[in-house]
């Protein structure tokens, strides 16, 4: 009905969800077949239904929580900004699930489009309570256990996965390395399209994914490689088996890979950071807002973030001045960057422009992009 501009009659009940669509068509919810006759008759009037809204529950974590790891906070906050995918590295307890957890706070809430996007798979997969919509972004954490079906969708009613629950939000899978490879590969379609195919011998059905994946792992099964009084008696050998569980191109689809190190005594001893996760929401939400302006104005106003970008389109929004396409030519060139990678820097540079305000990208934003650019964690 939206599509079509048409006017929509529904019951009473699903009024709160469907009064979502109420500033861009009209919504009539009525209790029963005889409000409704009253209402076309013009004997009685429905009055225009209220937007449901489910419990936010409560504040998000905040970034000032984290003290040190200021490399990885400047990473969360380009991922957040233009939807870039990321991967942390460290050991245990350096914080990668603190930060992972505070990325929601960074971004901003659904707007009434994407609400209904979210909602019409939350239904589908039997979550949508009372037609209550929520305009926080979708944050879904799968254990590594989880099958193909729980992870990408499907079983004998094939319904949504986590990467469809996911959809407009973020994906958290901690410990990447332990969940199944194949459950892994399965991610590399959707990464690309935003959407996944679930196919059954009596139908195929095709479901949203565009998803965020914000992924997390040690450096080693036992977490230690580097430290010579913790790592086990198999380095640096258990590191290469251990990042052998993830192929070469779903690395490629990640965007940024940072390094999180141990938190030492003295990190601890610091005072809580000045910038909180509201200062660093300002300016993704003002990165975001540059960014739609401009598909809008390339005539791609359903497009909303950088990552999004592709071929022509990606070359006329993030124009690149002389020295930082030289950067890049002879980057491309040392680390053998494939054509994905290429433009994922672009891409990941494009944001960082927008952060600093820049409508050129230039050679320090590329340098930023590539610095966070990497195959694989480094190791040891």
């Amino acid at each position: 009905a939206s599509e079509r501009r048409l006017a929509m009659i529904c019951p009473g009940d699903s009024g709160g969800e469907a009064a979502w669509l109420a500033s861009e068509i009209e919504v009539v919810a009525a209790p029963s077949l005889a409000s409704l006759i009253n209402h076309l008759r013009g004997l009685h009037r429905l009055p225009p239904p209220e937007p449901a809204l489910a419990s936010e529950g409560g504040a998000y974590p905040d970034l000032k929580d984290v003290k040190g790891q200021e490399t990885a906070k400047r990473a969360i906050e380009i991922a957040a900004a233009g939807h870039h995918h990321l991967l942390m590295s460290g050991p245990p307890g350096s914080g990668k699930s603190m930060l992972a957890a505070r990325l929601p706070g960074l971004l901003p809430p659904l707007d009434p489009a994407e609400v209904l996007e979210v909602s019409m798979i939350a239904s589908i997969a039997g979550r949508l309570e009372g037609g209550r919509l929520t305009r926080r972004r979708p944050f879904r954490s799968p254990h590594h256990g989880s099958s193909m079906a729980a992870l990408v969708g499907g079983g004998s009613n094939a319904r949504p996965g986590e990467i469809s629950l996911a959809h407009k939000g973020v994906l958290f899978l901690d410990e990447l390395p332990e969940f199944q490879r194949n459950v892994l590969d399965a991610l590399r379609q959707p990464l690309e399209t935003g959407q996944i195919t679930v196919s059954r011998a009596a139908a195929h059905a095709t479901y949203p994914a565009r998803f965020q994946l914000i992924a997390a792992m040690n450096p080693c099964r036992c977490g230690h490689l580097g430290t010579r009084e913790l790592q086990c008696a198999k380095a640096p050998r258990c590191a290469d088996d251990y990042l052998g569980r993830i192929s070469g191109p779903l690395f490629d689809r990640i965007d940024l890979v940072v390094e999180v190190p141990a938190v030492s005594p003295a990190d601890l001893l610091l005072p809580a950071p000045a910038e909180d996760s509201a200062r660093v929401a300002a300016r993704v939400a003002a990165a975001r807002e540059i960014q739609s302006e401009r598909f809008a104005k390339a005539g791609r106003p359903e497009l909303r973030t950088n990552a999004e970008a592709e071929g022509e389109l990606l070359d006329e929004i993030a124009p690149l001045d002389p020295p930082a396409r030289q950067l890049l030519e002879r980057a491309a060139k040392h680390l053998h960057l494939t054509a994905r990678s290429w433009h994922r820097v672009v891409r990941v540079a494009r944001t960082v422009a927008d952060l600093d305000g820049s409508e050129v990208v230039r050679k320090p934003q590329i340098a930023e992009a590539l610095a966070f650019r990497r195959h694989a964690p480094r190791r040891g």
